[in-house]
């Protein structure tokens, strides 16, 4: 009885066998299946994670000091400072995604920031980089700035969950492990839940100047944490080393706020609106936030966003 080349023990080499995929092939094929769920199951995960803070926010959310349904915390552990913001979105979930997924929207969120001088794009699809110019409070030239190299990714993007990415290994001044990470699920159908977090890590130069920065230009200033009260209830907030990291937490939040807000508006139309928004919702938060008037704040905004659209930093 002779075997059909079906039945027979064969590979490509057999004129009558069958053409199949190796057995590497096959094993590499499964792998990826494999990765593909263990990545789908984790941002699953990520989802009901959200969707689980959101629930357990409702008290904060509905009864805070800013006035808006958000959360603020922030956290400082052995050389590195983090922030986390939690904000209802009036906005629906399908439109934040579309928002928030291109790295060239990222610089024009970033940009709003004061100390965010100039941002540039490059690299391809999956593999994208931002270079921020980051200085201080006032018009600055292109030699007196920092350095921030981001990379951008869309760590996720369904019908349900977004999770985008931007991190950076070297920062100015010793600090590093720079992390930006936004986070969206839908509410319902015109509202969207938002998770924002800020961190980076420092070193002891790092620290000594912001300690130096604490001691003088910035001792007096606060972040939105109580602490205590005063007499007659007035509130005493959070300083040093967190209350710098809620204020810059806040400011990155923010842009991403007056963003979506402009986001429907026609393009010619959109730059203006950002810009008159990110220093408007700043001031509701005076306290904090408070830096420089209207008048100086936009036009240093202008002058900014016009070098970066036309390639000079």
């Amino acid at each position: 009885m002779t075997l059909s080349p079906d039945e027979e023990a064969c590979d490509e080499r057999h004129p009558q066998c069958p053409l199949s995929p190796p057995s590497y092939v096959l094993r590499l094929a499964f792998a990826l299946l494999l990765g593909s769920l263990a990545i789908s199951f984790a941002h699953a995960n990520d989802a009901a994670s959200l969707r689980g803070r959101y629930s357990e926010l409702q008290a904060r959310l509905a009864h805070n000091q800013f006035g808006r349904p958000l959360y603020l915390e922030s956290t400082q552990t052995s050389g590195e400072l983090k922030g986390d913001v939690y904000s209802v979105d009036e906005h629906p979930f399908s439109m934040a995604q579309q928002a928030l997924q291109s790295v060239d929207h990222w610089c024009d969120i970033l940009i709003l920031h004061l100390n965010v001088k100039g941002c540039t794009t490059s690299g391809t699809r999956g593999a994208n980089k931002l270079s921020l110019a980051v200085g201080k409070k006032f018009d600055q030239h292109v030699e007196d700035v920092y350095k921030l190299e981001l990379s951008s990714r869309v760590a996720a993007a369904s019908a349900d969950y977004l999770q985008v990415q931007l991190n950076g290994d070297q920062g100015p001044l010793g600090t590093w492990d720079y992390r930006i990470q936004l986070e969206a699920v839908p509410i319902d159908a015109r509202r969207s839940f938002i998770h924002m977090s800020y961190s980076y890590r420092y070193g002891l130069v790092a620290r000594m100047a912001i300690y130096a920065y604490l001691s003088t230009a910035g001792r007096k200033k606060v972040g939105f944490s109580f602490v205590n009260r005063k007499a007659g209830g007035r509130p005493v907030y959070i300083g040093g080393m967190l209350g710098l990291v809620e204020r810059n937490t806040m400011r990155y939040f923010l842009a991403i706020d007056a963003y979506l807000a402009a986001y429907s508006l026609p393009p010619a139309e959109q730059t203006e609106r950002r810009i008159h928004a990110w220093h408007a919702a700043t001031e509701r938060y005076a306290v904090q936030l408070h830096e420089m008037d209207q008048a100086d704040y936009i036009e240093m905004k202008r002058n900014e966003i016009r070098r970066q659209k036309s390639g000079l930093q």
